[in-house]
């Protein structure tokens, strides 16, 4: 199993409070950025500690078992470069097997799920699309989120086979990516669906394809400032603000190729 990289450790002295340690994020990729930038804008005194596990990606062809122990040994490579919390900045990770990660280490540890409830209570129609990795709508969780929060909405799955290859590529406006949207999106549109979610961080980099496509009448639903802001009131919670008044430094790794890994970030990290 590949072992990730050290972090780069340039940059101001650490303080020893825990409220001075870093934020861990990571992803099976890119997607995770988005999420990222999120906490960046809400939290910009919090250090980040962001890891793109491009090497094992995509998460989404992989066992539930194969995937926790990915998040394991990227949770415990975070912890030892000073992690006070950790964010699965994945749809997939997190309804395969966020629950047992939690079981295993205390520091706080925030989700992302695909945003049904937010859907449901958008939508005039009653019909909400998910678009999401086939992986993840496979998912238990998955099942019971949907279960727990349509009440009488009527959720229309959309998997999006071939979206994060391309997106990883950073082929974000390619005619390939907007033919397989296309064939994604109108299905949904043709069953009355007047919201969709995002059900994947990756998506996120595309979102404005995705709206153009659908449409000015659609609502397109995203959860990464939500993440942002639970991550927030759970170090409230806990005392782990950094209260400094300086902006922190963000470090990143990758367990894939880091040329490419250099050109996504110059391209998708731009604060």
């Amino acid at each position: 199993m590949l072992i990730l990289p050290s972090f780069n450790r340039n940059g101001p002295a650490m303080a020893n409070s825990a409220a001075s340690a870093a934020i861990g994020i990571f992803d099976s990729g890119i997607g995770g950025l988005s999420v990222a930038r999120a906490v960046r804008a809400l939290l910009p005194h919090e250090r980040l500690l962001y890891v793109a596990d491009s090497g094992h990606a995509p998460y989404g062809e992989k066992t539930d078992e194969y995937i926790y122990q990915r998040m394991h040994v990227i949770t415990q490579q975070l912890l030892a470069s000073d992690a006070k919390a950790i964010v699965v900045a994945c749809n997939t990770a997190t309804t395969a097997a966020i629950a047992k990660l939690r079981a295993e280490f205390s520091v706080p540890i925030i989700g992302v799920e695909p945003g049904v409830k937010p859907a449901v209570l958008a939508s005039t129609t009653g019909v909400v699309g998910v678009l999401a990795t086939p992986r993840t709508l496979q998912t238990p969780a998955f099942s019971q989120l949907s279960a727990r929060y349509a009440g009488s909405a009527r959720i229309l799955l959309q998997p999006c086979p071939g979206l994060v290859p391309l997106i990883e590529a950073l082929a974000l406006k390619s005619p390939e990516l907007r033919q397989l949207l296309q064939s994604y999106i109108q299905p949904l549109l043709a069953q009355g669906a007047d919201t969709l979610v995002l059900g994947c961080t990756h998506y996120n980099f595309i979102a404005e394809v995705i709206a153009d496509i659908a449409g000015p009448a659609i609502t397109i639903v995203r959860t990464e400032m939500a993440v942002a802001k639970q991550l927030q009131r759970r170090l409230s919670e806990l005392g782990l603000l950094n209260s400094s008044a300086e902006p922190a430094p963000d470090h990143f790794s990758s367990s894939g190729d880091n040329a490419l890994f250099q050109r996504q970030l110059q391209q998708l990290w731009c604060l």
